[in-house]
């Protein structure tokens, strides 16, 4: 089932990016992927700031937020959000793990705790423990988020960190400059039933090329490829991969008008 309402500790389970102009922001996700936003609420801290939850049908899906004015730890990306019971000890397991706490942990009444970690690589992940806001209540569908994916210089050293700290496993996927590193929670049902892979699969990962920095991006799932590249472009944004065939189908890797990487991939049907 496509629908969440709570996951386990170590499974991503929220998506955001903090964007300069918000609004602008949310007029073109909506535009491409057919999302509903409400009234923003208030961002925790001393920077004044917006943040903005999406939805589809009524249920939670992603956010969208202010860029802090001062020093921003999170790079200009799809910020992923990994639920665990407590953010204190995970972001101490983390600094044992040779990673780094980016920001220390906090409160976002009523919604949660988190923290800002980076792993030995230099990529952000976000710790979630959750309150009110217990994660994205639509995933693995048309226009929601199905998948996040590492980009890293040196995946053996991430792979070490992220087993420590979340108790992730790796399986590798192809051969040579193409293989993908697939992260599994062993003994989580997540994913789908028509999926290719496992539904312990929770995450992916692949080697940085050329002066690609470390970091985490998004992938949706949509029922025409060729279709969100067109809106996408429309609306500002660009296509940095084309579409090509995938593991799923189809998929294309764009951005939106501020330079935010994404991909898009067709829905999986049955296998």
């Amino acid at each position: 089932m496509s629908h969440r309402d709570r996951y386990e500790h170590g499974v991503p389970c929220w998506i955001d990016n903090l964007q300069p102009d918000p609004d602008a922001a949310v007029a073109f996700y909506a535009g491409v992927f057919g999302w509903e936003f409400g009234a923003p609420g208030d961002m925790p801290g001393d920077s004044p700031g917006r943040y903005f939850v999406a939805q589809l049908r009524g249920r939670d899906i992603a956010g969208i937020g202010s860029l802090p004015s001062d020093a921003q730890p999170l790079p200009p990306s799809w910020n992923m959000h990994v639920w665990v019971d407590s953010v204190d000890d995970v972001a101490a397991e983390a600094r044992s793990a040779g990673g780094a706490v980016l920001v220390e942990p906090f409160d976002a009444p009523p919604a949660g705790r988190m923290a800002v970690l980076a792993d030995p690589t230099g990529a952000p992940v976000c710790a979630w423990q959750p309150g009110a806001r217990q994660g994205a209540q639509l995933v693995n569908e048309a226009s929601a988020w199905a998948m996040s994916q590492l980009r890293t210089p040196d995946p053996e050293r991430a792979a070490a960190f992220y087993g420590t700290v979340f108790g992730w496993t790796t399986e590798t996927f192809g051969e040579g400059e193409g293989a993908v590193t697939m992260f599994r929670l062993p003994g989580y049902v997540g994913g789908e039933p028509q999926q290719p892979v496992s539904r312990e699969v929770i995450a992916t990962m692949a080697r940085a090329q050329g002066g690609e920095s470390p970091r985490w991006s998004a992938d949706f799932w949509v029922q025409d490829v060729d279709a969100v590249v067109e809106s996408a472009e429309r609306l500002g944004g660009s296509t940095i991969t084309p579409p090509f065939d995938s593991v799923v189908g189809q998929t294309a890797v764009l951005a939106d008008p501020t330079g935010v990487s994404f991909t898009v991939s067709s829905v999986p049907g049955p296998h």
